[in-house]
């Protein structure tokens, strides 16, 4: 029996949170699983992503009402209009009932705490938000993917491709996981080598980064509400 790995795709998403999770389990039908990918949206327009680029989703929510994974990415203002899109968490909230698993790539958790499906499990985000998450009832745990039962998510934008592998293992075994790194060639050396969190926590510019983030989510959707007494 085909089952489905549906991306979500909605307007000024993070390309890359979509796309390269979406090439590595791509990987899956090349191999003969049973396995297929899709991506759904509330229609077939073309949309913009926040790159250049624009998207086209091959389904509606329509056509897929029980997909065994859903992953949701991440972005900036598009996401957290996503955040109050009614279509959008109605399908999420549906497709919960019955999904094998709930994901997320980057600021994706914040439409899955949305849509209510965060609530009490540990959770990440990209960097700049990770606090946010408990205005969703969340534990924000800072690694590079976070799974809790049924929901996995990972941190920002390339953190996708990680969980993304982490995936096809669970599904598949190792082999086809180690397939699909060879496939894109995932052996990062980044030049200026790892992420230097420490300046990152003391440094002006992601200060200013996390504070405009953070203006960015209230003017969308207003202050968390307060914790009861």
């Amino acid at each position: 029996m085909t089952k489905t790995i549906a991306y979500v795709l909605y307007p000024e998403l993070t390309a890359l949170d979509l796309v390269g999770p979406l090439t590595v389990t791509s990987v899956l039908e090349r191999l003969g699983s049973d396995w297929r990918t899709v991506t759904v949206a509330r229609d077939l327009s073309a949309m913009d992503s926040d790159a250049p680029v624009g998207l086209r989703a091959t389904a509606t929510f329509d056509q897929v009402t029980a997909p065994d994974i859903v992953i949701v990415p991440g972005g900036v203002a598009g996401t957290f209009a996503a955040c109050a899109d009614r279509d959008l968490l109605g399908w999420l909230r549906t497709a919960a009932e019955s999904a094998h698993l709930m994901a997320s790539v980057c600021t994706g958790s914040l439409i899955l705490g949305a849509a209510g499906l965060l609530r009490g499990r540990r959770a990440t985000t990209h960097w700049s938000l990770l606090d946010a998450l408990s205005r969703f009832g969340a534990t924000p745990v800072s690694e590079r993917w976070v799974r809790d039962g049924d929901v996995l998510t990972a941190a920002g934008v390339s953190a996708g491709i990680d969980m993304a592998l982490h995936l096809v293992r669970e599904l598949e075994g190792e082999e086809a996981a180690r397939l699909a790194q060879l496939v894109i060639e995932y052996d990062p050396e980044p030049p200026l080598g790892p992420v230097d969190w420490a300046w990152v926590e003391h440094a002006e510019q992601p200060d200013l980064l996390r504070r405009h983030m953070h203006a960015a989510l209230i003017a969308s959707l207003g202050p968390a509400p307060e914790a009861a007494d």
